[in-house]
């Protein structure tokens, strides 16, 4: 057990607190979760080994168990999880989690976690989702219910770290082990249909047909031969039976792309399968019964579209049982350095190439544009830049122009901005200072936040300013007088 140095309320002690378990291996953090947690009157006992957590018959009383992924000793939080399963199904767990193992704690959520936490951790949200898991429980006590942990297979992996992607990876999670409708919301190329394939790959029908179709692609009357199939004879060119997309994916999802493209007949014919979990083939006589989970997705706002009377408003709630919002890239900008990573790996690969490095430049360029085609267009400007990267790195001349123009309108609209990439070869002397300017206009001009940034001190930034003026034929300053400098702010 780690000791933290505050004080620490023994286990069974009066007081109304809830008793929490926290394991974490990194002390400092520790102590402060501990501190955290204490503040609010809970009753806090710290690990820092999976193998080091009480028998199973203490183990069972705790209220909640708090636990980092990555623990001493090799351990881990999921070793965690799947003791306190075996000692108490109803004690909630939630996971700790840094940016490269949300993967692993969404399949865990899907295994029996109550949630996870991304780090670096707010003691706000710390706070919030112990309070609510911990009420959950006492809820659930009260109806004397013990929820079973539930099983999810592994499957398709979504891309990026960003809050708004973790509260997608928490919709997925939760929803993909049940058998409801989900309608996928966001523009196009944000990524809908990964979304559609990870809830699929982490539901029970993994091992069953995932079959997607674009609703907007097709004319009404292919698209319902295309959904429900179709008799011999029924129409001109007819010469077979075919099986409709629905009795394709039996047993599994059916994903069906721009859904608020459809026309009305289409409409009202997709609320009875919905409703009946039945199909009529065209020309035939007799339903059928299907069993396909549907997940659909689009790029319109369809409640304006109920509005207008151009969509079904009962077809709209049999959909949006439960909903997915994508967000679009200029949403979630702190994923772009993360996609560019994945990108350059799956492009090479599938390009036979080693894959190449990318220039810093290219980052602040990506982070200047607005990508109206978002993630999807991402792919292709990674894509393309593998094409023309020589010497096996991207820079800034392999994006394509509209790209940089974006960022060369922003550059030349700031004062010691980078200016253009194709054209403009500094010296390192004058990319420092263009840095260090940077990094002032970020700060606001604060030279002592703008030393920490840099990673320097104050005195190591003043004497960069000294030489600089005497390099431009000023008098060069005594260290008395760059003492002087600190007063500058």
């Amino acid at each position: 057990m780690i000791e933290d140095g505050t004080h620490k309320l023994a286990a069974g002690s009066a007081g109304s607190g809830a008793h929490i378990l926290l394991f974490e291996d990194d002390e400092t953090l520790a102590s402060l979760l501990a501190r955290v947690l204490r503040s609010e009157g809970y009753q806090v006992d710290v690990f820092d080994d999976a193998d080091a957590a009480p028998p199973p018959a203490k183990l069972a009383r705790y209220d909640l168990v708090l636990s980092d992924i990555h623990l001493a000793n090799n351990t881990s939080g999921h070793e965690v999880l799947r003791r306190v399963r075996e000692a108490s199904a109803a004690t909630p767990v939630i996971l700790m989690t840094a940016y490269a193992d949300i993967e692993g704690a969404m399949n865990a959520v899907g295994l029996g976690a109550y949630d996870y936490l991304g780090k670096p951790i707010e003691p706000t949200e710390l706070k919030r989702m112990v309070s609510e898991a911990i009420a959950r429980r006492k809820l659930a006590q009260a109806a004397d219910s013990t929820p079973s942990p539930a099983h999810a297979p592994t499957g398709a992996q979504i891309v990026g770290t960003t809050a708004s992607m973790l509260s997608v990876y928490k919709t997925v999670a939760h929803v993909a082990p049940t058998t409801a409708t989900v309608l996928i919301i966001g523009d196009s190329g944000t990524g809908k249909e990964l979304v559609a394939r990870a809830i699929h790959s982490k539901s029970p029908r993994a091992l069953k047909p995932f079959v997607a179709i674009n609703c907007g692609a097709l004319p009404e009357s292919i698209l319902e031969s295309e959904l429900f199939g179709h008799e011999r004879g029924s129409f001109t060119g007819a010469t077979g039976t075919k099986r409709g997309l629905f009795e394709e994916a039996k047993g599994g999802t059916l994903f069906l792309d721009e859904i608020g493209e459809i026309g009305p007949k289409m409409q009202v014919q997709l609320l009875r399968v919905l409703q009946e979990g039945e199909i009529r083939r065209v020309g035939a006589a007799e339903t059928i019964k299907v069993d396909a989970r549907v997940v659909a997705a689009t790029n319109r706002d369809l409640k304006a579209e109920v509005l207008s009377g151009r969509f079904r408003e009962d077809l709209l709630f049999r959909l949006q049982v439960v909903t997915v919002q994508v967000p679009p890239l200029r949403e979630r900008r702190g994923d772009i350095a993360l996609l560019v990573r994945h990108f350059v790996a799956l492009h090479a690969a599938r390009l036979g190439r080693q894959a190449p490095r990318v220039a810093p430049e290219v980052h602040d360029v990506l982070h200047a544009y607005n990508f109206p085609g978002n993630v999807r267009e991402l792919s292709h400007i990674i894509e393309r830049g593998i094409l023309l990267a020589r010497e096996g790195v991207i820079t800034g001349a392999d994006l394509p122009p509209e790209v940089t123009q974006a960022w060369t309108a922003q550059a030349s609209g700031k004062a010691g901005g980078l200016g253009s990439l194709a054209d403009d070869w500094p010296t390192l002397a004058i990319l420092e200072r263009r840095y260090i300017d940077r990094v002032l206009s970020r700060t606001g001009g604060n030279k002592t936040r703008a030393a920490e940034v840099l990673g320097i001190d104050r005195r190591t930034l003043n004497r960069m300013f000294a030489r600089e003026r005497a390099a431009e034929g000023g008098t060069e300053l005594s260290d008395a007088e760059i003492d002087a400098m600190d007063g500058d702010d």
